[in-house]
Order: structure tokens, then C-alpha cells, then sequence
């Protein structure tokens, strides 16, 4: 891999222009298939083999409006009723006009004298739309059809507010604000970092282009695979992130290759070897942690996985295709004024001297840290935020606290019972004593009467909990209805009852990742180990840093579980307290926070396995590789910290988990296990660090990250540069006996000893 990425950034580098031209016929040609695909289908949360899931199979079958999209309408005042001549006139003229719009296939009444929706003062009332569609086949001009049909009632003095799928699909994109603050923050620390303008365009610029293209790639393929909006939002983040870490990796290595006396092209290809190596195995555990997903068995968090794989991959290209064109281009602008600018830091030299002192001291110190911030995720409870975490002004929140007003906050997320009647039967005493037995549970607020579908073959209900679709307690009553209500009701009556509806699908699937989490972090944990020992030829580094990796993990839970679920700090933030963490964050956190810790692994240990290979001893080389790569470390987990922070300005509450989630989970995996814990753990290992069962080494493919295959690689029919036909360093570059290098000279990338 190291000499392939040689060749090709010695050929691009040298023939920029060209390599530009090709770029971007590329991305025209992307943006035509663009053009020819339809928007990404809704989150679909469908469960296999779930209770919930059984319901919606049997709705579809005998009463496809309950299986299809829907929507519902609010109308409200402030004074009078809604009972007032002009005011009902004008509900029911919009909704007749409701009834006339494509695909609609029932509109209730709230003024049916059988089944009211109006609330006791008349203020208030509730009309459901239900559509013939199913929610993925949804698309947004659907939505913004019915909100604009829906506020012509507003022209009679009613306010109109409404919820459902089909306006969650048509809500305005709200502008990139957290993408825009992450980018701003990065520019000024990578201008802290190099102290060249050139330098940190390079590198925002090449990340950008990554998130671009995966962009671009995403809303390509979102139609034939099926990929979530949400998709497109998880690979942004993680693309801006990793991608601007992926770019100042290979920039920086660049520079000190230039400052080290190579041409440009020598330079370039010394950095795509050695850094452009660790890139690439970087983004390769981070898509397979990511693409890991899929064993949990659920379709959305699987095509969520997709689809921030893509992102990745994304970046991972542009790093080691478009870096080269803009070195290139810039080359001469990219030389360090200052050798001091590249050469090795002195404070992580002494970081280093520090840790490698007393390694059982800073081992024990961080790891009692990342237990305190995991203590809360004990009390995690898995769930789905409704629309009361909504900001006040979305019409998703208005409709939703109309609701709760008028018939009480369980009238957001009612429970739909399918019921499978035998042999086409219409038990209908049966049927009234299920009703009735449902109606006399604890926290059931109201139960309709048993409705049958035409074709005779199931009946429905409509179950009403006292409590919000997130509360715990209707969590607990959906339990009790399923283990003890029902089947006590339906003993010996034939009856088969699912229970389903919008929260009992959210429910199960909660439990569905709670049931597949195991298989899934061991996925993920064996593919990443076995691409580690690949990379290190060692089998400690990798069995140790999995397991720190997990204390990392379980420390970014216990601060989103303290933050949402507890409330800590969550008015900062603008979320409230008490919020179940929704189901798929934790094994989104999961894959994202050790596939990018990873990242940080492969950038740190591939500096120190570099200098161990130079000859120095297990703690020289921790210290030099610290001293090496200690600040681009550091201030590539502040840039991708800060760029996860800023998405905690998304009104959405599931982009500010995910934001705050992966943000602080990165400073503390920087900050405690990368700069504090890994240097103390490959110091006690020692020689052992670096070597692996002779069995294992034969049978397994052998990845360079060092960049030692490439010592004296040209392009066909291309003479060696005199420079890169030997070690890029003169000596070894260490200091001498008092501490001095030669002057100009940075820290050594030399050939092995």
C-alpha cells in the first residue's frame, strides 16, 4: 500500500494540472447522476419479527390507511370556539379540500358527533390525514402540499398547527449553522497548528472536497439503497471531522519532509507512504466499525452505517488523490519558513519523559477519570424523544403541546392493537371484553371500541396512555399490556392481538439493539483488532487499545446519559432533562467513537512504531514518537472535537446528542488515552509490544505505515530524485548529548537501523 500511494502522489503531484481537469470532470459527472435520483426516503424504522411489526404487516394487509403515512392537523383559538359559524366553516372547507389532494385516503371529522376530536372548552380540535402511501414512498412536496392546504383555514381566524411523517419529511432544512462554526474553529486552530495560510487551505479545502464528493455520493445512492435522510447528516459530521484530521496529517508530514530537504514530489511521496498509509488504515477501521452496524439486524441503523461509511471513504480519497494535486499547486507556499515550525515539540518530549517515568501512575489516573464519566450510563434508558423536545416555534411542538392540553400528553403516541380474528369470525363479545379489560389498566387514559376491518379478517383498537409517548411509565404500561393484560384477556377466546403504533415500534426497537448489541461490538472489536495487528505486527497493541477503547465508549455514554437523561448542563444546550437517549445513538456512538479513536491509535503508535523500528529503545520511542506526533494529535482532536460540538446548536435533539456525544468523547479519548494512557502501556510492554506469534505473522498481509518499502520508488521510467534515493534524513536527526540538532533539522523519518 505504501508504494502504491508513493506512485500515485509522485505522479499527481507532478502533473497537477492535468490531475485538477480529471477532479473535476469527476464531480460533474457525479452531479449529473445527481440529477437523475429522487430524495432519500424517510427514517423507516421498521423491526423484523417485532410485535409492532406484526401489527403493521396486518394493517397493511386489511386497512392499508393505518399502515400508510399520516399526518395530523391541529386547529386551535385562543378565546371563543372553534363551534363558531365562521371558524367551522372554515375547517371544514379546508378540510374538504384536504380530501381532494393526492393519495389522501381518510380525513376524520372532529366535528362527528361519533367520534368527536374537540376538547371540552371547543378550542381546540383534531383532524387525522391518513394516506394511501407508505411512509417511505413519502415525498417532501407531499407535506408541503398538505401545510399549505391545511393553513387556508387560518383566512378564517383558526391557528393551524400539525405533526406526523409527512410534515417531518417536508420540514425546512434548517441552515448548516454547527457545520459553519466547526469549519471556522478548525481554520483558526489550523493556523495556530502551521502558521501558514497555505498550509491550513490545503487542508480545509481538501476536507471539504471530501465532504463534498461523499455528499454527492450519499444523495446518489439514497434511492437504490434505501439510505435515510439522517444519513447524509452522520456522514457530514464525521466527514468534516476525519476528514480535516486525514488532510493535516498528510500536510504536516509533507512539511516536515520539505524542511527536511526533499523536492516536492520526494516530499509528496514520502507523505502519502508513511502518512497517506496511516490515513487509509485509519478511514479502513472506521468504515468497517461503522459498516459494523448491519449485524444489528435493523434496516435503518444498517443503511445509517452505509451511508457514514460512504462519508468516510469519501475523505479518505480526497486525502490521497486531491492533497497531491493542491501540493502541487502550492508546493512552494507549503514549505515551512522555519524548520521550528515542524521540528518536534519540545513540551511532548517532556510529556512523553513524564509519562514513560511513572506508567502504572498515569495508567490507574486515567482510567479512575473515564470510570467517573462512566458511572451514569447505568442508568441509561434507551427510547425515542417525541415532539415535545421540538423547539417552541416548530409547528411539530405547537401541535404537539395542543395535544397534550386538549386530551392529554398520550394522545401524541396512542397504541394501535391489531387485532387477528379467527377464521374471519367476528367475536364481537370477545372483542368487548378486551375493551373492557383494557380500559380498566392503570395509565390507560381511554380505549375505542373495537372497530372491524371490511374484509372481516382483523379488528382495531385504539389504546390511549396517560403519559408522553417518551415517558418511562409508558414504557412500563406497553409491557404490562403485552405480558399480563392481554394474554389474560384473550385465554381461550382465539383472539391474537399485536400491539403497535408509532411508540411501540420505537419500543421494540429499542430492544432490538439492546438484543444485538453484543454481536455487534464484537464484530466490531475482532475486524478492528485483526486490521491493528495487520498494520503493527504486534497483537498486544491492538488487544490493549480495544479494551481503553471501550473506556472511552463507556465514558461518552455516561455523558450523554447525564446530560439528556439526567439534565445535567442540558439548558445550555437548549434540551431538556429527562430525554431517553434514543435507540441507535449508542451504537452510532459506538462504531463512529471507536472506529475515530482508532484513528488517533494508528496516527500515534505509527510515529512510535516508526522510531522503535529507527532503533531506539520501547521508551525512547514513546518518547520521541510523542514528541513527533503529540500536537498534531492534540490539535486534531480539538479540530474534530469542536466540529462535533457545533452541531449541538441543531434544534433537533437527536443531532445535539450525537454532537455532544461525539465531541466530548473525543477530548477525553485524546486527552486521557491517547496522550496519557497509550504511551504508559506501550512503555510497560516494552520489546512485546511489538511482536506477534510467528504463526500469525505468515498467515496475515503486511501493511507499512512507516513507509519503509518506499525508500526508492520512482514512476516508471522516472530517475530517482537524489534526495529520495536515500534516507530523507542525514543521520538520524536525534539530539546529540546536550539535546541540540543540527540546525533545520526535524525530528528523524529516517530508514531502519
Amino acid at each position: 500500500m505504501s508504494e502504491l500511494l508513493a506512485r500515485l502522489a509522485r505522479a499527481i503531484s507532478h502533473h497537477w494540472k492535468r490531475s485538477l481537469l480529471i477532479a473535476i470532470a469527476a464531480i460533474f459527472a457525479l452531479g449529473a447522476v445527481i440529477g437523475a435520483a429522487g430524495s432519500p426516503p424517510p427514517d423507516d424504522f421498521e423491526v423484523p419479527g417485532a410485535e409492532s411489526q406484526r401489527a403493521y404487516d396486518l394493517f397493511t394487509e386489511h386497512t392499508p390507511a393505518l399502515a400508510g403515512a399520516d399526518a395530523t392537523i391541529v386547529f386551535s383559538v385562543e378565546d371563543g370556539t372553534l363551534a363558531e359559524g365562521e371558524r367551522r366553516e372554515a375547517i371544514e372547507s379546508t378540510l374538504e379540500k384536504i380530501r381532494g389532494l393526492r393519495d389522501v385516503a381518510v380525513v376524520t371529522d372532529p366535528f362527528d358527533e361519533r367520534e368527536p376530536r374537540l376538547s371540552e372548552d371547543g378550542r381546540i380540535a383534531v383532524s387525522d390525514v391518513r394516506y394511501s402511501i407508505a411512509p417511505e414512498d413519502v415525498e417532501p412536496e407531499v407535506g408541503e402540499t398538505l401545510e399549505e392546504t391545511a393553513r387556508t383555514a387560518e383566512a378564517g381566524g383558526v391557528d393551524v398547527s400539525m405533526r406526523g411523517i409527512v410534515v417531518d419529511i417536508a420540514s425546512e432544512q434548517e441552515a448548516p449553522v454547527g457545520e459553519l462554526i466547526g469549519v471556522a474553529i478548525a481554520i483558526v486552530l489550523l493556523t495556530l497548528l502551521f502558521r501558514s495560510p497555505a498550509a491550513m487551505g490545503a487542508t480545509i479545502v481538501g476536507a471539504l472536497l471530501g465532504v463534498m464528493v461523499g455528499q454527492m455520493l450519499i444523495a446518489a445512492l439514497s434511492r437504490p439503497l434505501g439510505l435515510p435522510e439522517f444519513a447524509g447528516v452522520i456522514a457530514v459530521m464525521l466527514g468534516l471531522g476525519a476528514g480535516i484530521d486525514y488532510a493535516l496529517l498528510i500536510i504536516g508530514r509533507f512539511r516536515e519532509q520539505m524542511a527536511a530537504g526533499d523536492s516536492l514530489r520526494d516530499a509528496a511521496a514520502k507523505a502519502a507512504a508513511t502518512s497517506g498509509s496511516a490515513v487509509v488504515a485509519a478511514g479502513l477501521i472506521v468504515m468497517v466499525a461503522i459498516a459494523g452496524l448491519l449485524v444489528i439486524g435493523i434496516p435503518l441503523i444498517g443503511k445509517l452505517g452505509v451511508g457514514a461509511a460512504i462519508g468516510i471513504a469519501a475523505v479518505v480519497l480526497s486525502a490521497i488523490t486531491i492533497l497531491p494535486i493542491m501540493i502541487g499547486a502550492l508546493g512552494r507556499w507549503l514549505r515551512p519558513k522555519k524548520a521550528e515550525h515542524v521540528r518536534h515539540s519540545a513540551f511532548f518530549e517532556r510529556w512523553g519523559e513524564a509519562i514513560t517515568r511513572r506508567p502504572w501512575v498515569a495508567i490507574v489516573s486515567g482510567v479512575v477519570v473515564l470510570l467517573v464519566f462512566a458511572i451514569p450510563v447505568l442508568d441509561m434508558r434507551l427510547g425515542l424523544p417525541d415532539d415535545g423536545n421540538q423547539p417552541e416555534s416548530k409547528t411539530q411542538r405547537i401541535a404537539y403541546d395542543k395535544l397534550s392540553e386538549a386530551f392529554g400528553p398520550g394522545s401524541n403516541g396512542p397504541f394501535l392493537l391489531a387485532v387477528d380474528l379467527p377464521d374471519g369470525q367476528v367475536p364481537q363479545a370477545e372483542l368487548d371484553g378486551l375493551v373492557e379489560a383494557l380500559s380498566s389498566v392503570d395509565g390507560v387514559a381511554g380505549v375505542s371500541p373495537a372497530e372491524v376491518s371490511e374484509d372481516g379478517e382483523i379488528a382495531t383498537i385504539f389504546l390511549v396512555p396517560e403519559t408522553s409517548p417518551q415517558d418511562e411509565a409508558t414504557s412500563d404500561l406497553l409491557i404490562e399490556l403485552r405480558e399480563d393484560v392481554i394474554p389474560a384477556a384473550t385465554e381461550g377466546t382465539g383472539l391474537q392481538v399485536f400491539v403497535g403504533g408509532n411508540t411501540a415500534s420505537f419500543e421494540d426497537f429499542s430492544d432490538k439493539v439492546a438484543e444485538r448489541l453484543p454481536l455487534f461490538i464484537a464484530v466490531v472489536i475482532g475486524l478492528s483488532v485483526l486490521l491493528l495487528i495487520m498494520a503493527f505486527r504486534s497483537l498486544w497493541i491492538p488487544l490493549v487499545s480495544a479494551v481503553f477503547n471501550l473506556l472511552s465508549v463507556a465514558a461518552a455514554y455516561g455523558v450523554v446519559t447525564a446530560v439528556f437523561q439526567d439534565g445535567i448542563g442540558a439548558s445550555l444546550i437548549g434540551a431538556d432533562s429527562n430525554v431517553p437517549i434514543v435507540s441507535f445513538v449508542p451504537v452510532m456512538l459506538f462504531a463512529i467513537l471507536f472506529g475515530l479513536s482508532m484513528d488517533y491509535n494508528v496516527f500515534l503508535l505509527s510515529r512510535v512504531h516508526e522510531a522503535y523500528n529507527e532503533g531506539d529503545t520501547p521508551r525512547d520511542s514513546v518518547i520521541h514518537g510523542v514528541a513527533r506526533i503529540g500536537k498534531v494529535v492534540l490539535f486534531a482532536g480539538l479540530i474534530m472535537a469542536s466540529v462535533f460540538l457545533a452541531f449541538v446548536t441543531q434544534p433537533d435533539i437527536i443531532g445535539k446528542m450525537m454532537g455532544l456525544g461525539l465531541g466530548l468523547a473525543i477530548l477525553i479519548d485524546v486527552l486521557l488515552v491517547r496522550l496519557v494512557i497509550a504511551p504508559a502501556v506501550v512503555t510497560l510492554l516494552g520489546d512485546r509490544a511489538w511482536r506477534v506469534p510467528g504463526w500469525l505473522d505468515r498467515v496475515l498481509p503486511r501493511v507499512s505505515l512507516e513507509g519503509h518499502l518506499v525508500e526508492n520508488v520512482a514512476p516508471r521510467g522516472e530517475p530517482l530524485d537524489p534526495e529520495f534515493a536515500t534516507p530523507s534524513l542525514r543521520g538520524n536527526g536525534r539530539p546529540s548529548a546536550d539535546g541540540a540538532r543540527p540546525e533545520g533539522v526535524a525530528e528523524p523519518e529516517g530508514a531502519r537501523k
